[in-house]
């Protein structure tokens, strides 16, 4: 049997299972390794009924010892698509979905805390287990909590009236404030599991990334993290609440168009459908749930807080897989040209001066190839770049890392490291038998990928204690200001320098024109699937 794989090895109710939070008493299930999972706490109250599209309320007290072993409810969400390589039934959703987990490792005592926010583009996703299972990070030496939050129309719709409604004249961010008051309880309760509350490293993949990236940028959440790891996040435009910008409605435009789209005359109308009606009708509707820039919650546009330095000043380590695209290409990439001389024109008529750098960076001997790879660097190689850029230049520890590793499951389907596939080596889940999506292509349980999976654990736990990772018997990792280093991930760890050569140079300077432009966004718009790139701004 797999050490990688947690076996209960008492009975609630133990003794030494059994936390006192600010809030009340839980009893966990033990675990081998000395690991005690803590599951389906709930941290704030049910958002259903007058609470629907309202910020969190805290969790009321209790005064018994409430049983800690059961995973709490998943967010409504949408189906998820048939044979994807994500899909995995969820045992239970409901609108009452906000509980967190915790992993306390053996003799936890002032632990490092890692906090993390799982993926799923904002419409799915749980924190239950499963891939994010945390008694492996935990035997780690840390604290380990993953949390549920909003989803999709329940948790970033935004509508005039709801604006109204709020004090602070805000709407559309209810899955952040989610993850504002997860982080809240974290600061409240976590040393009752052996760790320090002043030491928490916000960690996340994928939308959980971005929603990482956003909490950079909120006073909501200043000092409730210090560290923080962004894996595969992007660097977007955010609607804005009142205003049309850079090729976006705003906000409260787009949640006047949902309620005409579901026959809703008010936003009392939309609190009377049921919740998972109204998910799965407003997804089919082209409702896309993103953050709003509200003024309260976010405050301006990431790019516009990064530029001004004004983001959480913490140390940072960011990075993405080198075939994030193969997993996702009807979300990335349009139908290719039939030929080189085709794609030639298409980029020519896309990239106008700046075509001669695409080509010399994704040329056209290759149409698919340098398609995937265009796309892949537009939206997460840039913005990982950019990240550990502009943490560095405000002299704080950052730290880059490109996740490459390919094995024989993956090369089959043509998915060689493909988006989330670093997952069960964060996780330490090598080898377990549980948890798995039915059609993710597993990685061997094989000796190569457990030392892979350890060096990366080993990395992350040891940042999360002291803003530096590193990892038993593999290679030192530079922090990016000393040549633009960064740690490439294959077989075994190998530090470089200078990632894919003029990709981040090329695509920062579409950004630039884009956002003077100030007529199109880059969430999407990438690649083949880009609008054509404004000319450079008049001197």
């Amino acid at each position: 049997m797999s050490s990688h794989i947690p076996q209960p090895t008492g009975v609630v109710g133990n003794e030494s299972a059994i936390v006192r939070t600010a809030r009340g008493a839980l009893a966990g299930q033990p675990l081998c390794g000395g690991v005690t999972a803590f599951r389906g706490i709930r941290y704030a109250e049910p958002p259903v009924g007058d609470l629907r599209w309202m910020p969190p309320v805290a969790a009321a007290p209790w005064r018994d010892i409430r049983p800690a072993i059961g995973a709490g409810a998943a967010c409504v969400q949408v189906s998820s698509v048939p044979a994807s390589i994500y899909a995995r039934e969820l045992p239970r959703t409901s609108e009452d979905c906000l509980f967190l987990n915790v992993w306390r490792p053996p003799q936890a005592s002032n632990a490092p805390v890692m906090v993390w926010v799982h993926g799923g583009s904002l419409r799915t996703g749980d924190s239950a287990g499963g891939m994010y299972e945390g008694s492996a990070l935990a035997r780690q030496g840390v604290v380990v909590v993953t949390f549920n939050y909003r989803l999709g129309v329940l948790g970033y719709l935004a509508h005039p009236q709801l604006s109204e409604e709020s004090a602070h004249g805000s709407s559309g961010n209810y899955g952040l404030l989610d993850q504002i008051e997860a982080l809240r309880w974290v600061r409240e309760n976590i040393s009752a599991f052996g760790g320090d509350p002043g030491n928490v490293t916000l960690f996340g993949e994928s939308a959980g990334a971005l929603s990482v990236i956003e909490l950079m940028t909120s006073p909501l959440a200043r000092g409730l993290f210090h560290k923080v790891i962004v894996q595969s996040g992007y660097l977007v435009s955010n609607p804005e609440l009142k205003r049309s910008r850079f090729g976006l409605p705003s906000a409260h435009a787009i949640g006047e168009w949902l309620a005409r789209q579901l026959g809703a005359a008010d936003v009392a109308a939309l609190r009377a459908m049921d919740a998972p009606a109204l998910v799965e009708r407003a997804a089919a509707a082209g409702f896309d749930p993103q953050a709003s820039i509200d003024g309260w919650v976010l405050p301006q546009q990431i790019l516009e807080c990064f530029d001004r330095g004004e983001q959480a000043p913490v140390p940072l380590i960011a990075g993405f897989n080198e075939g994030e695209i193969r997993s996702l290409r009807p979300i990335f990439v349009p139908p290719l040209p039939g030929s080189a001389a085709e794609y030639e024109n298409l980029v020519r008529g896309i990239y106008a001066d700046l075509a001669p750098a695409y080509l010399a960076r994704y040329p056209a001997a290759e149409v698919e190839e340098s398609a995937l790879a265009a796309a892949r660097d537009a939206f997460y190689g840039w913005s990982a770049e950019r990240l550990v850029r502009d943490q560095a230049r405000l002299g704080l520890p950052a730290y880059l890392y490109y996740f490459a590793h390919r094995y024989p499951a993956q090369e089959a389907l043509h998915l060689e490291a493909f988006h989330a596939s670093e997952l069960p080596y964060v996780f330490g889940r090598i080898g377990a038998s549980e948890g798995w999506p039915e059609f993710w292509p597993r990685p061997p349980d094989e000796p190569r990928e457990r030392a892979l999976s350890e060096a990366i654990m080993g990395y992350f736990t040891s940042f999360a204690r002291n803003g530096a990772p590193s990892a038993p018997a593999v290679a030192s990792w530079r922090p990016y200001r000393d040549e633009r280093a960064f740690m490439e991930l294959r077989d075994s760890p190998q530090p470089k320098r200078h990632l894919l050569p003029g990709m981040f140079e090329l695509h920062e300077e579409v950004i630039a024109r884009r956002r003077a432009a100030g007529t199109q966004h880059w969430y999407i718009n990438i690649g083949l699937a880009s609008p054509p790139v404004p000319p450079p701004a008049s001197p």
